[in-house]
């Protein structure tokens, strides 16, 4: 027997008399790594019959300015940016709707199960054109009169404006607000003109990254905003903490070679996370009181989770044998 981590008696004590739940988080502000964020698509539902009438049909501009932003804020290099695939799993198995995008109650609650330390969500309040025109024809009917590059006119003028709030993922407060704007303009086209040959956008997408996209009016205006907001962004780093998450938990099942714990993505487990697991094997007391002063503990090894859920998460042995139910487990993720 040697003597291992030691639990403050509060906290062993509410893991035994709960029945192994797990214990709250810890969280604290660490500078060992870059803050981890998540950008959800942006929400365009305020310009969303303008979008429909630049491009002819209703594009999701949000997803293809979010896209623009994850490179430009991976190129400027003050955050880690989660995988689009990783969100997007998320996103599939949480049911989430396209009316939740700028809702800051379920970004946090995304930003939970992703493990991220913060997550960007946005709103389009502007894209088009600044001018109302009548009389024109065209897609755009009598709202500035263009369309898929049908009508043109001698000045066209695009503008787009973005906005953008920093959502802390354990309160839904809001830690930072940037945003960006472009403007571009050129005489005798219209707003899908004016250099490019742009026609890359279906099934409800679109390509914003494209060289031809942005050489268009439209586009030069959109890469403009993108970039000013990510700048913006940036610089407000400072202002997300990264996140020191403590989980501790028990073995709740040992079947065949496989560690199931009490603890999963609620708790901050991720797929991939190590654990320590240990075996009290006495207990220290108070001999006036009877309250428990101290535990001793033994190693019994190192398990790796290889599947989580929200109250759970199954694990294999990295080192040790011989794990039982009611094993203490504990690490510390950032």
């Amino acid at each position: 027997m040697k003597l291992g981590t030691s639990f403050p008696t509060c906290v062993v004590g509410l893991v035994l008399l709960a029945g192994g739940l797990a214990v709250p988080l810890h969280s604290q502000t660490t500078s060992a790594r870059k803050p981890r964020i998540a950008v959800m698509d942006f929400d365009y539902g305020t310009v969303q019959t303008t979008t429909a009438a630049v491009f002819g049909t209703n594009v999701d501009v949000g997803k293809g300015i979010t896209n623009l932003l994850v490179t430009d804020m991976v190129k400027d290099g003050n955050y880690s940016v989660i995988e689009r695939s990783a969100l997007d799993k998320v996103l599939n198995e949480q049911n989430f709707s396209n009316s939740n995008r700028a809702d800051p109650n379920s970004a946090a609650k995304i930003g939970k199960l992703l493990g991220v330390d913060a997550i960007v969500v946005g709103t389009i309040t502007e894209f088009g054109n600044e001018t109302k025109h009548t009389g024109l024809g065209g897609a755009g009917g009598n709202w500035g009169g263009f369309g898929l590059g049908k009508v043109g006119h001698s000045n066209s003028k695009a503008n787009v404006s973005i906005t953008a709030r920093v959502i802390n993922i354990d309160t839904g407060e809001i830690m930072a607000v940037a945003d960006g704007t472009g403007q571009s303009s050129r005489s005798s086209t219209n707003l899908l003109g004016g250099g490019g040959n742009w026609h890359g956008f279906g099934a409800g997408g679109a390509d914003f990254g494209s060289s031809d996209f942005q050489q268009t009016i439209i586009g030069e205006a959109t890469k403009t905003a993108v970039e000013q907001l990510a700048t913006n962004l940036d610089s407000q780093s400072g202002k997300v903490p990264v996140r020191t998450i403590v989980v501790e938990g028990v073995v709740a099942s040992v079947d065949g070679g496989q560690v199931i714990l009490n603890v999963g993505s609620k708790a901050g487990v991720k797929v991939g996370d190590q654990f320590n697991v240990l075996r009290v094997t006495k207990e220290i007391k108070d001999p006036t009181t009877g309250a428990t002063l101290r535990k001793l503990t033994t190693t019994v090894g190192v398990i790796k989770a290889t599947d989580v859920d929200d109250v759970s998460a199954v694990c294999i042995p990295v080192s040790g044998t011989g794990f039982k139910i009611g094993d203490v487990i504990k690490t510390t993720t950032q």
